[in-house]
């Protein structure tokens, strides 16, 4: 029986009658099935949202049918969507590296190894294989990146927003840290670089101006109470025209003749240098320790292509006071984290940084993007109402990497004789497994620079699905 806006008052009551009552449909084989996979508690909340459909259906006068083999399917279906993981992969098409929103950088594969069999049994987190002692769980990471640095010491916390908050709470909590006002940055999640200062109890002296500041200005501005000069590296923006900072050597040395400890904050961080493939201005993390940097921290999961961390590298002394910071244990990092970030580093000191997907990504040029973007315009413009062409275009390494700097590429720019570029975007995004792209002058634009090989064939298979 069907209703419309037409219908009556009687007929809609009459539908309303209808309805089944949840023990009812508990009580069906399809649904009995369903609560012994899921549980009896999720059955019947999906059986209540689904009979409280129909019956606002009903209500609002749309058409509307009672029939207890379409509500079972409902049923097992609204089960599934609740059952699903909220957090699920999806297919990056935008051509953002390090895309934020979307986790930053892919894990290689070889971290994934050394993660699943960490994660799957017990491990020497805090073990000493050697002497049979209790162990430092910073111990597996200092070894590799040490080495890798050059660095007498290093420790991992959950992220760079931590590792500097740390370093300022420890080195200069009861006094002031000198930094220029140029460097006063703000990057995602409105984390202030101000902000994080005053919450370490330290003293923020801003000295020079927004464009220039010269070693002059710091050497004035150090008194009884300073502890540390701060240099923030502008990883998010970039300050250009009649612009002018001290080198990082001369505020070195300065710290050197006022006995005080210098900082850096690399944010994004790298451990090779990027220029070649288009990436400039982002010094790898051996340049600052090797100038002698008492302490520099950066990110993990940005340009070193490893998982979410806040690496602090440098010196013995103040690495040793950091970690006996009692916040220290409130910041460190969990085994997951240690054995992706450890496989991560081997990858580097065995020379096998194609294997970090978002170097690779990086590194990727138009011609070899080119062919892949050629084959998949072929099968999408093989559909009817398609149209789709190769194009050149620019991807972005992302996540408050590297602003104003762009890569070459080749891309895919779609259109459709019926629907939207915003309409395609969506029907993309809405599906198992979502595929995210960019829309640029009303073409839906996919960027395979960010997409693996083997999720080529998922994007042609969701445009085949478009009718």
């Amino acid at each position: 029986m069907n209703v419309d806006k037409t219908h009556s008052a009687t007929d809609r009551a009459s539908l309303l009658r209808q309805i089944p009552a949840v023990e009812e449909m508990l009580s069906r084989a399809s649904v009995r099935e369903l609560a012994g996979r899921v549980g009896h508690r999720l059955a019947a909340e999906s059986t209540r949202q689904v009979l409280e459909g129909l019956r606002q259906q009903i209500l609002g006068g749309l058409p509307a049918e009672v029939s207890i083999e379409n509500l079972e399917k409902q049923i097992l279906a609204a089960a599934r969507v609740a059952t699903r993981f909220s957090l699920q992969p999806v297919i990056n098409a935008t051509g953002v590296i390090l895309h934020t929103n979307l986790g930053r950088a892919p894990l290689a594969p070889e971290a994934l190894r050394h993660l699943a069999e960490t994660a799957a049994g017990y491990s020497n987190l805090e073990y000493d294989l050697d002497s049979g002692k209790r162990g430092r769980r910073d111990a597996h990471t200092d070894r590799l990146f040490s080495s890798l640095l050059g660095a007498e010491r290093t420790l991992v916390v959950n992220n760079n927003a931590a590792a500097v908050f740390l370093t300022l709470n420890t080195l200069a909590g009861d006094g002031e840290v000198i930094v220029s006002r140029g460097e006063l940055i703000e990057i995602g999640g409105s984390f202030r670089i101000p902000d994080i200062c005053a919450k370490s109890g330290a003293t923020l002296r801003e000295v020079g101006t927004t464009n220039r500041t010269r070693l002059g200005d710091y050497a004035e501005a150090i008194n009884e109470r300073t502890r540390l000069l701060l240099r923030v590296h502008p990883s998010n923006f970039r300050v250009v025209g009649f612009t002018e900072r001290p080198r990082l050597d001369e505020l070195i040395e300065l710290g050197r003749q006022r006995n005080l400890l210098v900082m850096e904050d690399l944010g994004s961080g790298c451990l090779v240098d990027m220029a070649p493939w288009g990436v400039r201005d982002e010094p790898p993390a051996q340049v600052s320790l090797e100038a002698g940097v008492d302490v520099a921290t950066f990110s993990g999961d940005k340009l070193l292509g490893g998982p979410q961390a806040g690496i602090l590298a440098g010196k013995s002394a103040p690495l040793e006071r950091i970690r006996k910071n009692p916040l220290f244990r409130a910041l460190r990092v969990d085994k997951l984290t240690i054995a992706a970030l450890e496989a991560t580093a081997a990858l580097y000191v065995q020379g096998r940084i194609a294997e970090i997907p978002a170097l690779r990504m990086i590194q990727l040029t138009p011609k070899e993007i080119a062919p892949r973007a050629a084959r998949l315009a072929e099968r999408i413009a093989a559909r009817p109402d398609f149209a789709a062409v190769l194009r050149e275009g620019e991807s972005v390494a992302g996540g408050g990497s590297t602003p104003g700097q762009t890569l070459a590429t080749q891309v895919v720019a779609v259109a459709h004789a019926r629907y939207s570029a915003r309409d395609l975007e969506e029907v993309l995004r809405r599906r198992q497994p979502a595929i995210l792209a960019r829309v640029e002058e009303n073409r839906l634009i996919l960027d395979l620079r960010t997409v693996f090989e083997n999720e080529e064939n998922e994007i042609a298979r969701a445009f085949e699905e478009i009718t």
